[in-house]
């Protein structure tokens, strides 16, 4: 099987991999954590009101989002949402939505369950102490959490959202069921139009190893910088 294995492949296909492929698979994790966190904060907030009945849809949402297979959350976006939405909207047709749209999206409801619980960790954090001395500094709610809860957990969140990041940068991959070119799916057409598979996934598998690996040690110096704080 690797007796004709050619780096050439790998070479005049670099461009295709990489400004085609992944640059879609940044695209999407970029934009996956940014709606992720956005709504994720929001998740945390809710979950954290003294109002009972919003931190239990909060928490419904996020043990559900968190009990699910990721691949099963795109396909119910791609195929099922178009019906749902066409019903509520009362249309005989289905709506049309791209794949682009729907990874998104798709993405970004189920990341904001992983989000949101990190953001939440992160603010619990902080010692109620603190929170009690702004209070009685005559600082508000809102003013205590933006100005000495979050600025503190966001140094304490930082390696675990790297962390998340990282898994969402992997899981990435699976827009591949739905066609989509991401790298892994540039790599797929390549391999199977000039039948180099074992040249092109295995690049692909030492692409992701640098890119990952490389992540991981940046976690672990910030963790080490963290404990070597609070000592």
């Amino acid at each position: 099987m690797f007796g004709d294995f050619d780096f050439g492949e790998i070479a005049r296909s670099l461009r295709y991999l990489f400004a085609t492929g992944m640059a879609f698979t940044l695209q999407i994790t970029a934009l996956a954590f940014v709606g992720g966190m956005a709504l994720g904060t929001i998740l945390a907030m809710m979950r954290l009101s003294k109002l009972r009945a919003v931190a239990f849809v909060a928490g419904g949402y996020v043990n559900v989002m968190r009990s699910v297979p990721l691949v099963l959350t795109i396909f119910w976006f791609y195929f099922l949402a178009p019906s749902f939405v066409a019903w509520l909207l009362g249309s005989s047709d289905p709506i049309q939505i791209n794949a682009f749209g729907t990874s998104v999206v798709a993405f970004i409801i189920f990341e904001a369950a992983y989000f949101g619980e990190i953001v939440r960790t992160g603010i619990q954090s902080i010692s109620q102490n603190q929170v009690n001395a702004s209070l009685a500094l005559g600082m508000s709610e809102a003013k205590t959490m933006r100005w000495v809860v979050l600025p503190q957990a966001i140094r304490v969140m930082v390696p675990v959202l790297l962390t998340q990041t990282v898994i969402l940068f992997q899981d990435v991959s699976l827009v591949y069921v739905l066609s989509i070119t991401d790298f892994v799916g540039a790599a797929s057409k390549i391999a199977q139009r000039d039948n180099r598979l074992p040249e092109m996934y295995l690049f692909v598998a030492v692409v992701y190893f640098a890119i990952c690996y490389g992540l991981s040690v940046l976690v672990r110096y910030l963790r080490r910088r963290q404990q070597l704080a609070a000592t």
